[in-house]
């Protein structure tokens, strides 16, 4: 029994929702409370039990993890022995930066790469893992299987969690490290190993030295964020997965246009309260134990455009992407040879997973000919560069998810969206609605010379957005002096107008807000059709699941199946509207309810946190759901 607890099994992974976990929760906090007041002792203690942790979770992956830690900590304090701005300082963070994201590449994109090559050599090539290679040489066997490549859990998370370490103590922004336990605890810290949120050195390390607090009030939040991670992951996440998204996402041929259409949107909130709860359940476990992880998500659908979202969504990995690529290639100052190279990289990515040089030379042009008009038309030079440099991370953002083109086109999209609102926002009413009303008119003769779902789609969605924005052009002409609505969401602390014009205002950002969760919604449809797949069949497979949806909701529907849809799958629906109403509260109130949790007698929260945990109990699927982070 002991020795199955210390082995390695890939079908009981230590998953925050699993008993194990709890029970190895429970005797890390026990033996937590005796090192505790010990700063040293106590990161030592957490890092091995962090690597335990690890282990438990991604099996021998855990030396690539030690590798990254060793390697990170020798070179950050052999950089700090250079003046800054010296060639040997820059040399030392270079080094760093090739090493860890040469190991991600490898490990995430050598399927991509074997692809590029096979395409420029004709020439097929086999991938093989070169870690099991050299496993099965040192143990004399043939152990370890070298045909396929395993992605480590979290790699993705660690070693930019890791690469923000380096390019900070280049930066001077934080000191390095002297122990390497206290550096190891910074990187596998276990809450937030496998799925973040991107804890950045200067956020984290300085907690390392200070000591053990938690007031009665904190322990009550960190209580209330495991629960609520729990409920969003069982009851939100994994039922109406099993129950519903995962049936059409599988076979969507088999199910009717409202179906699909359902289940997309029913994806956006599983993929929230999915990954929003890990977070959740991280939070409240490192605050049990004194430390504090960055919030990564404020109720990102209460935005009312893309730009928005992604201040709402993901916020650790936002962050990351503008401080450490897009104010590195100029921001909205400047085009560097950085954002150069990832046009020409992209186009070149674009032609290899299209197959199509149509695509590329789109894409190369679009991005020069916006280059040199900022050349040449120094007004608009600044915001031209910032789109730019803009779009070129929302690329990055999508292609650090997976090499495949669903996650390319997804990334594209997002950026695309911001770039859009941006200008949008600097428009004129009439010149609003003539836009969009020349947009609807081009789709429409589009779909009726080539009737394709997806022209379909976009005309309908378009003629809709075209109608709202001529209500609102009318109320504008009429009452020129009326103010629109707030740009903060349904949480905007900003001064309000009154009467009609509040009521308006509101009406204003509700539309902005069902518009924006529409479009973040429908360019799930590629994040969600590349997820889950083999990295060797992923682009094929994703591109027609993604293409059959398309085509079942561009059909024409049979109104009359819905009633009979609705009621086979009610409690689905009904949890996916009781989900998007809790997710619509205001902030205030949500926070009124988790402080008077926190408050409650201890007894009586243990009382309610029993209750709770039973009706999660009810929910809980037969077979464990990973989270859907993990992949990443």
């Amino acid at each position: 029994m002991l020795k199955d607890f210390f082995a390695y099994d890939p079908s009981s992974p230590l998953v925050f929702t699993q008993f194990y976990f709890w029970v190895f929760f429970g005797v890390v906090y026990a033996l937590f409370a005796l090192v505790g007041s010990k700063k040293s002792m106590r990161n030592a203690f957490l890092f091995f039990a962090s690597l335990f942790f690890y282990y438990k979770t991604s099996g021998l992956s855990i030396l690539i993890l030690l590798f990254v830690i060793c390697s990170d900590f020798f070179i950050a304090k052999r950089m700090v022995k250079h003046a800054p701005g010296s060639f040997a300082r820059k040399a030392w963070l270079i080094l760093s930066v090739v090493i860890d994201l040469g190991l991600l590449s490898y490990f995430k994109y050598a399927y991509f790469f074997t692809d590029v090559l096979g395409s420029l050599t004709g020439i097929e090539f086999k991938v093989t893992d070169v870690f099991a290679q050299i496993g099965n040489m040192l143990t004399g066997s043939e152990r370890f299987d070298v045909d396929k490549i395993v992605l480590p859990v979290g790699i993705s998370f660690f070693i930019f969690q890791i690469i923000s370490y380096s390019v900070d103590v280049y930066r001077r922004d934080v000191e390095p490290v002297k122990n390497i336990l206290d550096f190891g605890f910074y990187v596998s810290f276990f809450p937030q190993l496998v799925a973040g949120p991107i804890v950045r050195a200067s956020e984290f390390i300085p907690q390392l030295y200070k000591k053990f607090s938690l007031s009665r009030r904190q322990f009550g939040i960190a209580v209330f964020w495991i629960l609520n991670g729990l409920a969003k992951k069982i009851i939100l996440s994994d039922y109406i997965a099993v129950n519903f998204i995962d049936r059409v996402f599988d076979n969507p041929l088999l199910f009717t246009g409202f179906e699909n259409f359902a289940a997309i949107f029913a994806y956006s909130l599983q993929v929230y309260a999915d990954f929003s709860g890990y977070t959740d359940i991280a939070i409240g476990v490192a605050m049990l134990m004194g430390f504090y992880l960055p919030t990564n998500f404020n109720s990102p659908y209460k935005a009312p455009n893309a730009q928005d979202f992604w201040r709402r969504w993901h916020m650790s990995l936002s962050r990351w992407l503008k401080s450490y690529l897009y104010i590195p290639l100029g921001g909205n100052r400047r085009a560097s040879f950085g954002t150069y190279f990832w046009i020409i990289l992209f186009a070149l990515i674009a032609l290899i997973l299209s197959g199509s040089w149509v695509v590329s030379v789109l894409l190369v042009t679009a991005g020069l000919s916006m280059l040199l008009l900022a050349r040449f038309r120094e007004g608009s030079r600044k915001k031209l560069f910032s789109n730019i440099n803009r779009f070129i991370t929302m690329l990055f953002g999508g292609l650090w998810h997976g090499a495949s083109w669903n996650f390319i086109i997804w990334g594209g999209l997002n950026g695309i969206g911001m770039i859009i609102y941006i200008l949008w926002k600097d428009m004129k009413w009439g010149l609003r609605l003539f836009l969009t009303g020349l947009c609807a008119i081009a789709l429409g003769t589009v779909y009726h010379f080539s009737p394709e779902p997806v022209w379909r789609i976009l005309t309908i969605w378009i003629a809709v957005i075209c109608l709202g924005t001529l209500v609102r052009f009318v109320y504008h002409l009429f009452r020129p002096d009326a103010m629109g609505a707030p740009s903060g969401g349904m949480d905007s602390i900003r001064k309000r107008p009154r009467g009609r014009d509040a009521w308006t205002a509101w009406l204003g950002t509700v539309w902005a807000i069902a518009q924006t969760f529409t479009f973040i919604t429908f360019t799930r449809l590629f994040f969600r059709s590349g997820s889950n797949l083999d990295p060797a069949t992923a682009n094929r497979v994703a591109w027609e699941t993604a293409r059959n949806m398309v085509a079942q909701i561009g059909t024409p529907w049979d109104m009359s199946v819905i009633p009979d849809v609705v009621a086979g799958y009610w409690k689905v629906f009904a949890l996916f509207f009781a989900g998007m109403v809790i997710h619509l509260l205001p902030a205030r109130f949500k926070r009124r309810y988790r402080i008077n949790f926190a408050s409650l007698p201890l007894p009586v929260m243990a009382v309610a946190a029993a209750l709770i945990v039973l009706i999660l109990y009810q929910f809980v699927t037969a077979d464990t759901q990973p989270f859907i982070y993990f992949q990443f």
